[in-house]
């Protein structure tokens, strides 16, 4: 069996350094808001660009509280895809606000810039792209049209640390950017933790006050906040695995690389990588008219794969489904499923992945 992931390979070769990480914060008993989380703060805020790292319990939290840094609330709209995890959206829902569908592009699954021009309306706040994949949203044009209009920038960037759009990293483009360290995230953690980076003073300070009771300093607490802190154990796991990214990153590349080279010609649509992106690959997706029997097939010999997602979030019920519109997106839940694409893949078992899906589609 090839799995569609497996942790235990990459823990296994980091045991020691994660074992002696979990000993220093436990020979420290400082759990919360210390030193690693500090650091951690700093050393992505370095990768992204910009000046400022908050950390906090999870990809969520971080998106829920620069929705609320940024002052978006009731009879607010925010402008997101539909194509995405759903939190995207159920966070703008849960300050108040409503989140705007707008549809994505089929080449890249980013949000449809023009689409999202056609969106606005005097209530628009904010525009939420998604760097869905790990593929970079085209950011030039989003900030472009946000600033025109007047809009804030929130980066969803939870499946794209170490990207970049036109050299500029993933997190240095918007008025903040959310990450998640979900576990099986391309940086993740041993449970749920997040961090929101920004190059903005007043939203970093604004955001370090929500993570902890709305509180400036000794019990001060100015306003409503919430309890959403990066504790320090996942903090110091976070760090070892940090210095690895780079190297799981291109490990990530040339797996889909190869992918591509083996796959060329087949009935697949294949992942697309826009000139001015560098895509980490946080999922290697195709596509194929009948995923589900494709996805079948290759569970019964032996190749584990998965779907993201099979759903468009304005059809969720938690929204009430969807009314026709966003056919891209739509279009894309029926189709898409995503191979094997983990750093510790060998290249025995990319070939295998490709000659198997290459088997089956012939069958199909």
């Amino acid at each position: 069996m090839i799995p569609f992931i497996d942790l235990t390979r990459q823990h296994a070769a980091l045991r020691a350094e994660l074992l002696a990480a979990a000993a220093r914060v436990l020979d420290s008993s400082q759990f919360i808001l210390g030193g690693e989380g500090k650091a951690l703060e700093s050393e992505l805020a370095a990768l992204c660009g910009v000046r400022h790292g908050i950390g906090v319990a999870s990809g969520t939290d971080a998106l829920r509280l620069t929705i609320a840094a940024l002052d978006v609330g009731p009879g607010d709209e925010v402008i997101t895809p539909a194509l995405s995890f759903v939190a995207s959206a159920t966070t703008i829902v849960m300050a108040g606000a409503t989140p705007v569908f707008v549809d994505v592009d089929p080449r890249t699954y980013a949000l449809d810039v023009a689409a999202a021009a056609r969106a606005i309306t005097p209530r628009t706040r904010a525009i939420m792209p998604v760097h869905l994949y790990g593929h970079p949203a085209p950011m030039d044009r989003v900030v472009e049209l946000a600033r025109d209009r007047g809009l804030a920038v929130i980066e969803d960037a939870a499946q794209a640390v170490g990207g970049a759009w036109r050299d500029r990293p993933v997190g240095a483009w918007g008025d903040a950017a959310c990450l998640s360290f979900y576990p099986t995230k391309n940086l993740g953690a041993c449970g749920d933790a997040g961090m929101v980076v920004t190059a903005r003073d007043d939203v970093a300070e604004r955001l370090r006050r929500l993570r902890h009771h709305g509180d400036t300093g000794r019990y001060q607490h100015v306003e409503l906040g919430y309890c959403s802190r990066l504790d320090e154990m996942q903090a110091a796991l976070l760090r070892v695995k940090l210095k690895h990214l780079a190297a799981w990153t291109e490990a990530r590349r040339r797996i889909a690389a190869r992918y591509r080279a083996a796959l060329a010609g087949s009935p697949l649509e294949l992942p697309n990588e826009a000139p001015e992106a560098r895509h980490v690959y946080h999922l290697f997706t195709v596509r194929h008219s009948q995923r589900d029997a494709l996805a079948k097939t290759l569970a019964d010999r032996g190749v584990g794969t998965a779907v993201y997602y099979p759903g468009t979030v304005p059809d969720q019920p938690v929204f009430g489904g969807g009314d026709g519109r966003w056919p891209e997106a739509r279009r894309a839940v029926r189709e898409v499923l995503s191979l094997p694409c983990f750093a510790e893949l060998s290249d025995d078992e990319v070939e295998t992945v490709a000659a198997t899906v290459r088997d089956v589609c012939a069958r199909l």
